[in-house]
């Protein structure tokens, strides 16, 4: 069954149509990933799923309720998380409070603990700077602390936007061994990135975006057959 089901949303940015009909599924325990060159639409997909733009047309459900009815800030509590492009950390805050704005919506303190632990197993170097000021971190260390305050929310689906934007190889790498143990530990995830090459290793299909429409949808192992992606995307000559 979908758990984010994406009808035909058409979205603009005042007259400038951003989105023309973008329609996208993501299965429970999924990886989908969205690629596309700057400009596509992928981050304004992902900001309409979160309530941060209103489609004109079209229509979003998160496990079958419409979230048009939703704030942006409502959906932490049907259990939508994201991780923005550009990371979005607080930076005047120290890490561990940034992670306790993570778990805003939850009251189970227990399991909050529990979940904070989890966090510190997968980026051990969060445990290490918890008092430092979030500002102060390197740009690796601010990924892993955006994606740590997501999961803090214990999300069923994780939005992530450009995760490996600005990191250096060795980083991006380990991002996305990241991307899959969260996704293997039971998070479903839809993955905006323009590493296609890395994305598709780690997805299971994708969708591929130009000037606001999808213009191919398949399995990864298709996608990086087709030749107009290994051209585009792949770097295949």
């Amino acid at each position: 069954m979908a758990i984010l089901e994406v009808n035909n949303i058409h979205a603009y940015y005042g007259n400038i149509q951003a989105l023309r009909g973008i329609s996208v599924t993501v299965e429970e325990g999924e990886i989908v990933t969205l690629i596309g060159a700057n400009g596509a639409g992928k981050t304004t997909t992902l900001r309409a799923i979160s309530r941060l733009v209103n489609p004109r047309e079209g229509s979003i459900q998160f496990d079958g309720e419409d979230l048009s009815q939703f704030k942006a800030h409502e959906l932490v509590y049907k259990g939508v998380a994201m991780v923005p492009e550009g990371r979005g950390i607080f930076a005047k805050l120290t890490v561990g409070e940034n992670l306790d704005m993570g778990a805003f919506s939850r009251d189970d303190s227990a399991n909050i603990q529990e979940d904070l632990e989890r966090v510190f197993d997968l980026f051990p170097r969060l445990k290490e700077r918890r008092s430092q000021v979030a500002g102060t971190l390197s740009g690796g260390e601010q990924q892993m602390l955006a994606t740590g305050r997501a999961l803090m929310a214990n999300p069923r689906l994780l939005l992530m936007d450009e995760p490996s934007m600005g990191l250096a190889p060795v980083l991006v790498e380990s991002v996305f061994e990241t991307i899959q143990r969260i996704n293997k530990e039971g998070t479903t995830i839809l993955l905006v990135e323009q590493n296609a090459m890395m994305a598709f290793q780690v997805a299971n299909r994708g969708y591929v975006l130009q000037t606001g429409e999808i213009v191919l949808s398949d399995s990864v192992e298709n996608l990086r057959q087709n030749e107009m992606v290994q051209k585009a995307y792949l770097g295949v000559e």
